[in-house]
């Protein structure tokens, strides 16, 4: 007797949408040395027979609260993955979702990218029962003219389980900058600090700044100087250990160990899909390089899927996801906000059924 084995048939898109949204942020938050006051995206909400899931795509991009362009983040706008989606979506309706993966690999903009390959995984259950995690490293930075008492009053307010905390730098005058880095040692003695300087420094400033800090504190420090290619010689000069962020966003970006890199802070908005991510995940783990997942200030909704992605991918990192604290409100998932924004609140761009 002949048997024949049916092949299960593929999950097909049956539904697609796109909505934006707008929040307001309580307090400015930091995009390299800019500032911005609310943060806008998109909402990709994709269904299958099986189930439906929702996307935050959220390039970093538009202009700061003083009206100028954000620079060194997302290269693509808003309004141009909007274009790219309204374009891609007609045709995904009833397709398999390996479409969804197909269209990811072919796009040039990264936060699509991840997005479209992000829906995928969660399309296919890839990213079930990693809930929301508590894990994260806290954001200390100075608001302008802010007194150092209040930020003297949040370090002093963190738990006691806190082993690190990410510290904001070459943002103030290096006399300002040193006081914070040493009020917060003196508060905490056992803290780690891991210093994130945006490539604000010169070389020349890089040195004199880790010069006045106690290397064994120091974790690492997150792009030092302007030019990456003084980052090696920085390292010679003052054997502090650095780690990549913004240099990760170039398209043209090759895994290359180099003397004192220590880590890689992968923001996956800026950085394409999770097939991407994984490849330099493994690479960077054959050279003894960490690797850390970092937010571009997503919304709840971002947040939580860099939190499941953290504890697929890095287990044994804490990720950079503490940005949600200057969020007036939650987008479709709540992360303990009075208020949370629901589908119906969003402005819809795209509907198909």
């Amino acid at each position: 007797m002949t048997v024949t084995l049916q092949q299960a048939k593929p999950l097909a898109l049956t539904q697609l949408g796109l909505y934006q949204f707008a929040i307001d942020l309580d307090k400015p938050l930091p995009v390299g040395k800019q500032r911005i006051e609310q943060r806008s995206g998109l909402v990709l909400v994709a269904q299958t027979e099986e189930r439906q899931e929702w996307v935050e795509i959220s390039p970093l991009c538009g202009v700061d609260n003083q009206g100028e362009i954000i620079t060194g983040f997302s290269q693509e706008s808003l309004e141009e993955v909007s274009q790219q989606l309204l374009t891609i979506l007609p045709q995904l309706q009833q397709q398999p979702i390996d479409c969804l993966l197909e269209h990811a690999e072919q796009s040039t903009q990264p936060s699509l990218a991840y997005g479209l390959s992000l829906m995928h995984a969660k399309l296919m259950g890839k990213l079930d029962g990693h809930s929301l995690t508590a894990r994260t490293v806290p954001l200390i930075y100075r608001q302008a003219d802010e007194p150092l008492s209040l930020v003297a009053s949040r370090v002093n307010a963190l738990p006691e389980t806190t082993l690190a905390v990410k510290v904001k730098v070459a943002q103030d005058s290096l006399e300002d900058e040193l006081q914070l880095i040493h009020q917060i040692l003196a508060i905490r003695p056992k803290l780690k600090l891991r210093l994130d300087a945006n490539r604000g420094f010169s070389l020349e400033q890089a040195i004199e700044f880790a010069a006045c800090v106690p290397l064994e504190s120091i974790e690492y420090i997150e792009e030092p100087c302007q030019n990456p290619q003084d980052n090696c010689t920085f390292y010679q000069a003052i054997e502090m250990p650095w780690a990549l962020d913004e240099s990760l966003n170039h398209p043209d970006y090759q895994f290359e160990m180099l003397p004192g890199l220590r880590a890689l802070l992968i923001k996956p908005t800026l950085f394409g899909s999770l097939e991407k991510l994984q490849q330099l995940i493994d690479t960077a783990a054959e050279h003894g390089v960490r690797t850390i997942l970092s937010s571009s200030l997503e919304a709840s909704l971002g947040i939580e899927a860099i939190s499941r992605l953290a504890q697929i991918f890095t287990p044994d990192e804490t990720p950079g996801i503490d940005t949600l604290g200057a969020f007036n409100q939650d987008l479709l998932v709540s992360s303990g906000k009075d208020h949370c924004l629901k589908l119906a609140a969003l402005t819809p761009l795209f509907i198909l059924k």
